[in-house]
């Protein structure tokens, strides 16, 4: 039931943690993401141990700063092995093409596969009333578009945004463009720090193409379970 669109968050911060809930979801989950938590935790072997286990990674660090030093920092990490890397869309386009051009440059000095690279857009966990409070007169789905179509002409693969923009950024961006979603909720769960949120089916047919759930798998009696329920939810979307 292995599925590359269901992305799994290891937001733990020990090896043991990690190890343990890799090992109970088994060949259900092929995808995880290593966040700052546990990145900032344990470090580099934790994506020695996850490649071990034939799995994919996406690293997400969420890097945000002036334009060469957005570029290094990539440039070194993908020396992790790591299949999917991130920066902050509010960076600007200068910070996103350089790091893009930056990155395949470094990869086909390499002679090895460029890391997708994709841009947050709004954090989930800020609704509407947060928004307009920190002085922004544009609507959050506005901007998120916004950035989309800059990441795009920047040259990234595709954005992080909630499961509520994905279809105004498949309209905007076209059919190859990455859409990862996290704020994903199988019905009945709780929504938790999340607001801008959706189904695991809603967000596929919303035109998402990667699903980032962490909570509803991990804090669940039967993680394994859980998550093959999420997948059978998305086969039926």
């Amino acid at each position: 039931m292995r599925d590359d669109r269901l992305i799994v968050a290891l937001d733990v911060h020990t090896m043991e943690d990690v190890k343990a809930l890799v090992g109970q979801l088994d060949d259900s989950v092929a995808y995880y993401k290593v966040g700052m938590e546990l990145f900032y935790s344990v470090g580099a072997p934790v994506l020695s141990y996850l490649k071990e286990k034939e799995k994919k990674i996406f690293l997400d660090l969420k890097l945000h700063d002036i334009p060469n030093t957005v570029a290094g920092g990539l440039c070194s990490l993908m020396g992790l092995g790591a299949d999917m890397l991130n920066i902050h869309a509010g960076g600007g386009f200068a910070m996103m093409q350089t790091s893009s051009e930056a990155l395949h440059a470094a990869a086909e000095e390499k002679g090895i596969a460029c890391p997708k690279l994709i841009a947050v857009t709004v954090l989930t966990s800020i609704h509407a009333g947060e928004w307009a409070e920190m002085g922004h007169v544009e609507k959050i789905d506005a901007q998120v578009i916004r950035f989309a179509k800059l990441a795009k002409k920047a040259g990234l693969d595709g954005v992080v945004a909630s499961p509520q923009e994905a279809g105004a950024i498949r309209e905007a961006c076209g059919k190859d463009f990455l859409i990862v979603t996290p704020g994903i909720r199988p019905a009945g769960s709780s929504t938790d720090d999340q607001n801008r949120i959706a189904t695991p089916a809603a967000a596929l047919r919303n035109g998402a193409t990667h699903l980032v759930v962490g909570r509803p798998i991990r804090s669940a009696a039967n993680p394994k379970e859980a998550a093959e329920r999420i997948l059978r939810e998305m086969e039926e979307a």
